[in-house]
Order: C-alpha cells, then structure tokens, then sequence
C-alpha cells in the first residue's frame, strides 16, 4: 500500500512538472509528410549508411561546448536528452524524400529567400563565449542576438538592458542549449545533405555535424521559452523559429528531419529544466518583469 502512494505521489509529481512547461504542438507541414515514409536503411543503397560527417571538418570551436557545465540541466539529463533522438538512416526513402524536396527547394528559391536565408538569419545566433567578456568585440552584437525573437514579436524596447531577468534566464537556456546542440551533433554524426546528394549547391559549408539543427534548437527553445513568458505571443513566437528551420532547407544545409527533431528537442529540455529549482525561481523572476 505503502508503495503504491509513493508511486501515485511520484507519477502526479512528473505530471505537475510537465504541465508547467505548455504543451508541444502537433508536428506539422511537410514534418509531418516526410515522418510517415520509412526511416529504416533500404539495403539497395546501403553504401550511404558508410558515409558519416567528416573529421577532417570537425571545428575546434563547437568541440568545447561538448566540455562546458550546464546551467540547468544535469549531465545525467544531457545525456537522457542525448540518446532521446535518432536520424533516419541515410539510405532511408525518408531521407532520400528529404534530399529531393531540398532539390526543389534548390531550383525554385528566389533571391529574397536567399538573402533573407543567408544575410539576414543565418548570422543570428547568441554564443556563450562571448558573453564572458563585456569587452570582446562581439559582446555588444552578441547580447543584441539574445534577444532577436523576443524584439522581432514585441518590439525594439525588448532588450537586455530593459529586462535583466529575462536576459539571465534566456542566457542560462542558451548555453544549455549549446552545450546539447553540439553534444547531440557530435555523438551522431550525421553527414550533410551535401555528402549524400551530389547535386546540392549549399549556399554555405558548415564545420560540424547535421543532427541536429543548432539554429533551429536556439529558435524554438528561445521561442518555447519567451512563449512561457509572454503566451498572448506564442503563436508569432513560434511562426519565427518555423522560419528560423525553413531557412536551413532553402540553404541546403540541413535536412527537414533535422528542423523537426531541433523542435522537439527543445521542448523537452525545457520540460527536463523544469525540474531544477533554480530555473523556476529565474523564469518566476523573468516572468515578473512581463506582469
């Protein structure tokens, strides 16, 4: 009897904890499509699953964040958070389905698409490193991208200097989220689409793993996370980060699989947070400064 309360008490503990982060929306758009296609290796094209991200591309630079402490998860959620997503095999139909709706994308993206892709979000992105120092050469632009979702949907005053607490806690996610995006890359190593599929002019090279989509993990974790703060917003939130991971295709650089799995990825850190004291009393505090 004794047992079974502690259980009872255990399983409505893991269910408050989880209802406090909102819940994750159903996948959607052409996610949803590709996910139904078969993931596992088709043996007539095995010789793709021989083919891994380089080491010879490997950067120095991602690496360290693999050796940097989290702020609110613990190294034994890392490593759970780690092993929660897998690839499809490279010689998939999925993955072969993904390949070709990025050649689509190859022949119909307009030069707007390619600009705003490349110019204008694939720049953004807050790096830890270079927050430490207030006089590196990056600080400045740095803190300014922090912020970038949260001044797109509510305006130019939305700023570090205006919300200390919010700046606090979107930095304590951001590192943790680094520290995943380039444990889950490195531990997987998944190729390019430009490995596989000869015919794919990238609009850029990139020095780490494919699996998951770093950009789009910052996107939609800043965006669960700014939606926990401001939820009237969510919506416009979330349609940024969608935007963040569709310019990634567009760019031939990452595979839809690799947006989709960035997004789930992100709610459940937010959700394996939650369990940290000390993440709820910095949300309480950044959400004061919203009431």
């Amino acid at each position: 009897m004794i047992q079974r309360t502690i259980l009872l008490l255990t399983l409505l503990g893991l269910n408050q904890i989880q209802a406090q982060i909102a819940p994750l929306e159903p996948v959607k758009a052409h996610y949803k499509t590709l996910q139904q296609l078969s993931a596992a290796p088709k043996p007539e094209r095995a010789d793709l699953d021989k083919i891994s991200f380089p080491p010879s591309d490997y950067s120095s630079g991602t690496l360290i964040y693999t050796m940097v402490t989290p702020v609110y998860l613990t190294p034994s959620q890392v490593e759970k958070l780690k092993n929660s997503v897998q690839f499809p095999a490279n010689s998939s139909d999925q993955t072969r389905a993904e390949l070709d709706f990025l050649l689509e994308w190859q022949k119909k993206r307009t030069p707007a698409q390619v600009h705003r892709s490349s110019n204008v979000l694939a720049p953004i992105g807050y790096w830890p490193h270079a927050a430490q120092l207030q006089n590196h050469n990056r600080y400045e632009e740095n803190m300014q991208h922090l912020f970038y979702e949260g001044r797109t949907v509510l305006g130019d005053r939305c700023t570090p200097e205006n919300y200390p607490q919010t700046a606090k806690l979107m930095q304590g996610i951001t590192r943790d989220m680094r520290i995943m995006e380039f444990t889950v890359k490195y531990h997987l190593l998944r190729a390019r689409p430009y490995h596989l599929e000869p015919y794919l002019q990238p609009l850029a090279r990139i020095s780490s793993p494919s699996f998951a989509s770093g950009h789009t993990l910052w996107a939609y974790i800043q965006a669960f996370a700014w939606s926990e703060l401001v939820p009237a917003k969510r919506e416009a939130f979330l349609n940024l980060a969608y935007e963040v991971g569709e310019s990634r295709e567009i760019m031939g650089i990452h595979y839809p699989s690799d947006e989709e799995a960035a997004r789930v990825l992100a709610h459940k850190m937010l959700v394996s947070m939650w369990e940290n004291p000390k993440f709820r009393q910095d949300l309480e505090k950044a959400k004061a400064e919203w009431k």
